[in-house]
């Protein structure tokens, strides 16, 4: 049975804002930690530390500050959505969320997707609203097992460059 879940994180974001990633909708893990990537396994912040060749950020707030200081906006693609658990395949009776304040107030300058289900997604219910290329970068998700760190390394170092 699935749920009518809502997305409980807000974005992170500045005007200083170039590079915008969205994944598809947190996990349960995220849910309940009230953060992106909340999951220990999912290696979004490893990936992120690693090509800004910072410390691993703990808390919330280092994670946030790791971020704004490398002019990263983070988000995801969906508002609302029945899902069961944590399944990207469950997702149903989706309500996007609503970019345009982000891209008014920085400077955006490429769109991320973190994986074939936010760029699915992105491409279905946001580009026609907002008309911005998105590029694909392989999820980071402990569910994409197929990409070892260092592939992912290797993918998401499009970012730095």
């Amino acid at each position: 049975m699935s749920d009518r879940v809502t997305h409980p994180i807000p974005p992170i974001y500045n005007k200083e804002s170039k590079t915008l990633i969205l994944g598809s909708f947190p996990s349960v893990k995220s849910r309940e930690g009230e953060f992106f990537y909340h999951h220990p396994q999912n290696r979004f912040w490893r990936v992120m530390s690693s090509l800004f060749h910072e410390p691993l950020p703990d808390t919330i707030e280092e994670k946030k500050q790791l971020l704004l200081r490398n002019k990263i906006a983070l988000w995801d693609v969906i508002e609302s959505c029945e899902i069961v658990g944590s399944s990207d395949s469950s997702i149903r009776n989706v309500i996007p969320n609503d970019i345009s304040r982000i891209l008014k107030t920085a400077d955006i300058q490429r769109i991320i997707a973190n994986g074939g289900t936010a760029y699915r997604l992105y491409m279905k219910y946001i580009f026609p609203e907002c008309n911005r290329e998105i590029i694909k970068l392989p999820s980071t998700s402990p569910a994409n097992a197929a990409f070892s760190f260092e592939r992912l390394m290797e993918e998401w170092s499009y970012i730095i460059q």
